[in-house]
């Protein structure tokens, strides 16, 4: 039995109501899986086997196998959102990815929830800078109707290039710093006006889960190197 979408159009050549549809979807599965995204940290961040997961992640060569880790789990997640045959594969791959960001969150929100005074509020900052930035972006890319699909050569140069540079810091055990966090927010911007692009022009009409997945993907980063940077700027 085939259980894929019915309707298999890009986008961007669809009826009105179809488009209408494909888009309303996306940002509604992408509401979905940042608030599982929250549930699942806040879930694993009250479990006590839960620590020493942490403490194998922190630990430089245990990150590098974790990232390493989290790369392939990403692939395979977003293979799965495409599938164009099931729409049970494409929700295990956004399942599956949201799980991967949580657990590879985990170091770090740990660290802010326990290691850092709450009257900052690092995660509500965090939060609300990363929203607004998401917002501005969907509205420049809604409201211009621009493509930005060849943002696609500067985001994978720059993904390579970054992550050298991530693998290089974790071997030599050197801090990246408030710049690198400020060039990787600007990467993340990008990145999720690019994926807001294709939303609106590239994706099939059967897509909307993998095009909520790679949004997902792009407020993920942001909001990582983002509590990264008030992290930086409560320490000092």
């Amino acid at each position: 039995m085939n259980t894929g979408y019915a309707n298999p159009y890009v986008v961007a050549d669809a009826a009105p109501n179809e488009r209408a549809a494909f888009i309303r979807s996306t940002y509604l599965h992408l509401g979905f899986a940042i608030l599982a995204f929250i549930g699942l940290e806040w879930v694993l961040l009250q479990q006590e086997w839960a620590k020493p997961l942490i403490q194998m992640m922190t630990g430089g060569m245990g990150w590098l196998i974790v990232l390493g880790a989290f790369i392939g789990v990403s692939w395979l997640a977003n293979t799965m959102a495409m599938s164009a045959t099931s729409k049970a594969a494409q929700y295990a791959g956004l399942s599956l990815f949201v799980v991967a960001e949580a657990v590879i969150f985990l170091p770090l929100l740990y660290y802010v929830a326990n290691f850092t005074n709450p009257e900052d509020k690092l995660f509500l900052k965090a939060g609300l800078t990363t929203g607004c930035i998401f917002g501005g972006l969907t509205f420049a890319a809604f409201a211009t109707g621009k493509d930005f699909s060849f943002l696609r050569g500067f985001l994978m140069v720059g993904g390579f290039v970054a992550m050298g540079i991530i693998v290089v810091s974790i071997i030599f055990g050197f801090n990246l710093g408030t710049l690198f966090a400020g060039a990787m927010a600007i990467f993340a911007s990008v990145s999720i006006l690019y994926s807001t692009s294709n939303v609106i022009h590239h994706y099939r009409t059967d897509q909307a889960v993998a095009a909520s997945l790679s949004l997902f993907a792009g407020v993920a980063l942001l909001f990582w190197y983002i509590l990264r940077i008030f992290l930086a700027f409560g320490r000092d």
